[in-house]
């Protein structure tokens, strides 16, 4: 993430505090002055000031919620190191002419980059390397996930073949980061039997739900209801990968208008995610 901000010697960076290590590798790199730290948790911006403070360390360190803002200063680089489901407009605020932002998008493995532009928005891409991370919360605590056991048992309103085998799809990192963002939100299990039975099942808070069962290599059947039919939305995604030979998500261009809407495009494909909510 570092190697994606291009971190100068002359930088002030934001990034988020978790357990305070990109905090200090940042801080030993540029000193204190350069360096602020921000996180949602109280208790998480205090462990880590004082497990900087035993280093010597000592960066801006302040309780401040990303998903809303407002940030606390402006900065050449913000590199946040949790899951974003999109750019709140009040990091290109925060952004200072030619800044750069580095952030992961939630529920993918997708790391996005990009250089602020005249107009107050942004333009780069989809980097080459994958990561993952923890979505960023609003407030106190992570909603409740929407529950799964009947997506284990209950017959669908649909009952039919599936195109293609089961899949772990949490395990696919190309394959999840494209369904994710065309479906965020989802919750995946897996499991395989000790017969080699294997069983993939999505569940959704609208109350859409998919489960697909059959052994490795052969088409499952395939059990969906609710309001989309999440199976579908993943066959569909994996025909394509396979008529192209590539899904496009990685190497993606990135815009960010100034409100905040970010899409991403490659070779026809698009999908733009908007910003979180921005307090008032």
């Amino acid at each position: 993430m570092l190697d994606q901000a291009v971190i100068t010697d002359s930088c002030d960076v934001l990034c988020v505090t978790g357990s305070g290590y990109t905090t200090g590798l940042l801080a030993d790199r540029l000193g204190d002055e350069q360096v602020t730290s921000v996180d949602v948790d109280p208790y998480l911006v205090r462990a880590a000031s004082e497990r900087l403070g035993a280093l010597g360390l000592g960066p801006r360190m302040t309780v401040c919620d990303l998903m809303t803002g407002p940030l606390p200063g402006t900065f050449d680089r913000i590199v946040s190191t949790v899951g974003m489901p999109g750019v709140p407009a009040a990091w290109l605020t925060a952004l200072r002419a030619g800044g750069r932002l580095v952030t992961n998008l939630a529920g993918t493995g997708l790391v996005i980059a990009a250089d602020r532009t005249p107009d107050g928005g942004a333009r780069g891409q989809v980097t080459p390397e994958r990561a993952g991370f923890m979505g960023a919360r609003s407030g106190h605590d992570y909603p409740p996930p929407p529950g799964t056991r009947h997506a284990w048992t209950d017959e669908g309103e649909d009952v039919a073949p599936g195109r293609y085998p089961v899949v772990q799809v949490a395990e696919t990192w190309e394959l999840m980061s494209a369904f994710a963002l065309t479906s965020p939100g989802v919750q995946h299990g897996y499991a395989e039997d000790g017969d080699g039975l294997r069983t993939a099942v999505m569940v959704h808070d609208d109350g859409s739900w998919a489960r697909a069962t059959g052994r490795k290599g052969e088409p499952p059947t395939v059990h969906q209801a609710g309001p989309r039919r999440l199976w579908d939305v993943l066959d569909g995604i994996r025909h394509d990968w396979l008529s192209t030979g590539a899904l496009p998500v990685y190497g993606a261009s990135v815009t960010i208008t100034p409100d905040g809407r970010t899409t991403l495009s490659r070779r026809g494909w698009s999908v733009t995610l908007d910003p979180p909510q921005q307090a008032v």
